[in-house]
């Protein structure tokens, strides 16, 4: 996820408090009642192994996997693709591109009726600079292959093409350029004329903390209207998708064994769009980030110290369901 400086994080969290409020006392679930638009066999739900090891093979990678180490980078691509090619019942397919001479791959993973209604899920697994990046971005990787997993029985008959990628090129110098994987992606569905439902990112899922005071805040006042503890998920969505951003709330709640939060900010400050899902909302698709709120919790964003034991590895099998259940609600 891109680094904000100190004075941009205060504005973020002064829009965050400001918008929050109208999501005080929201519904703990969606009812009951309503049909799922896919209808595939019920996994038991995500592996806390499994996103341990994949969490593991990509924070072990040296040097660390940004946009000038192609080796590390492609290395990670590679296992991604591997573990994509394993699953049944997939289409595997890569889209490559190049940014300043180097080529660079977008790994995508299809299930369900070619010519079906795009339903997009995302994440990046690119770092920023010389780091492990556990939190940012493994802990989403990780996330975005238990999904994978956890929709191979989806069928052919599913209302939607339920696409998986993974994207290089997210964090700087490329983040709000053309070169971003997820900028490639959204351009050829653009471009293509193909109708996308949604699109939801995987941004940061791994680090919760269940001391008091865990999660911050710049003032009482925005204290006031989230939890202190940093042990809730957050569905990020720009105004204007308040309704969707909910609906994705609700549906993540009938399966995730966590707190999940949401919140709506303007899109013209660009604070909202702070990972893939921003590319997507050039064309007029509905898009959101799930994320652990990143600076605001976790003291290792972007430092050598962001590592695999500082992660919460129930907690993002937690958020892992909640996603499989917006999926298949949606």
């Amino acid at each position: 996820m891109l680094h904000l400086q100190s004075a941009v994080c205060g504005l973020l969290l002064t829009l965050l408090g400001a918008a929050a409020c109208e999501q005080r006392g929201s519904q703990r679930s969606a009812s009951s009642s309503r049909p799922t638009s896919l209808q595939p066999d019920q996994p038991m739900g995500a592996d806390q192994t499994r996103l341990y090891a994949d969490v593991k093979f990509l924070t072990s990678l040296q040097p660390a996997r940004h946009y000038r180490n192609l080796r590390s980078l492609n290395a990670a691509a590679d296992h991604i693709k591997a573990a994509f090619v394993s699953l049944e019942n997939g289409h595997v397919e890569e889209q490559t591109f190049k940014a300043d001479g180097r080529q660079y791959r977008n790994i995508i993973l299809w299930f369900g009726q070619p010519d079906a209604p795009r339903l997009v899920v995302g994440a990046h697994y690119d770092v920023c600079g010389d780091q492990p990046g556990a939190d940012d971005n493994a802990s989403a990787v990780a996330g975005l292959l238990e999904t994978a997993r956890l929709l191979q029985n989806l069928g052919s008959n599913s209302k939607y093409r339920v696409e998986l990628v993974a994207y290089p090129n997210e964090e700087p110098p490329y983040f709000a350029t053309e070169y971003m994987g997820s900028a490639v992606h959204a351009k050829s569905l653009h471009d293509a004329n193909v109708p996308v439902r949604a699109m939801l990112c995987y941004e940061m899922i791994g680090y919760f903390r269940d001391e008091p005071g865990s999660q911050r805040f710049p003032n009482e006042q925005i204290a006031a209207l989230y939890p202190n503890t940093g042990n809730f998920i957050t569905v990020v969505g720009r105004m204007g998708q308040e309704s969707f951003t909910k609906q994705v709330q609700d549906l993540m709640k009938t399966k995730a064994d966590i707190d999940v939060q949401r919140i709506n900010l303007p899109a013209e400050m660009g604070l909202a769009g702070l990972s893939d899902h921003r590319n997507y909302w050039k064309y007029g698709y509905e898009a959101l980030m799930i994320n652990d709120t990143s600076f605001l919790r976790n003291p290792n964003y972007h430092l050598p110290s962001d590592t695999i034991d500082t992660l919460d590895f129930r907690r993002m099998a937690e958020v892992v369901n909640g996603v499989y259940a917006a999926i298949m609600g949606l």
